[in-house]
């Protein structure tokens, strides 16, 4: 598969970056308020200046979300998970449009950032149950429960746009990936990271288990 006409395979470097992330590690519709996991969120930590700009140029390559595929059976492959996934999330987003769009965005914003789709799936289902417009009591915002600092630190300052499919989305996977280094690989530690919670388990089992749902052969 290639992104934007370049072969793709998921790397740090790709789009992202991510070299200079490796050596850095960080110390230690109507709005749908969520319980539970939600009222945690992302911890603001203080950034060095060359990770703050990887992020932000991660987050500002505004490519749309239309891979290229190497070969037919690549792009079967995707079209099979992208059927089987719209299938399973038809309860949650009946719009057939809707549903293609988010599950588009989902698969090219992960694999930009080499992420596991799975498991951004289940992050996504545990964070926001797929609300784009959910919000925590602590004020985490859309899809991956995105909280309003980032858009300050490696945004434009406007909050707002995090409602915004694709830059949630985006916010999402870039700060996921950041977490993934910042752990130097381990992704329970990431998890919960992401979830502030670092070191328990509760949520990392959590997304582990609703990650079972979006299994698929092809991802």
């Amino acid at each position: 598969m290639s992104v934007q006409g370049r072969e793709y395979a998921p790397t740090r470097r790709d789009c992202l970056g991510w070299a200079g992330l490796a050596a850095v590690s960080a110390a230690g519709s109507s709005m749908l308020l969520l319980p539970g996991f939600a009222q945690a969120g992302q911890v603001e930590e203080p950034l060095a200046d060359s990770v703050r700009s990887i992020l932000s140029g991660a987050i500002a390559n505004k490519a749309p979300p239309v891979p290229e595929f190497s070969s037919m059976d690549k792009r079967l492959a995707h079209l099979r998970w992208l059927g089987a996934m719209s299938d399973r999330l038809k309860r949650r987003k009946p719009d057939f449009q809707t549903r293609i769009e988010f599950l588009q965005t989902v698969w090219y914003e992960t694999k930009r950032a080499g992420l596991d789709t799975t498991m951004v799936m289940g992050l996504i289902q545990v964070e926001s149950a797929f609300r784009k417009y959910a919000i925590s009591p602590v004020g985490a915002r859309g899809y991956m429960q995105i909280m309003p600092f980032w858009s300050r630190l490696i945004g434009d300052g406007d909050a707002g746009k995090l409602f915004n499919m694709q830059t949630n989305l985006r916010f999402g996977c870039v700060i996921l990936r950041h977490y993934l280094e910042t752990e130097r690989g381990n992704t329970f530690m990431a998890l919960g990271r992401y979830n502030g919670s670092r070191g328990r388990d509760t949520y990392p089992n959590a997304v582990y288990k609703a990650a079972k749902n979006w299994v698929h052969p092809d991802v």
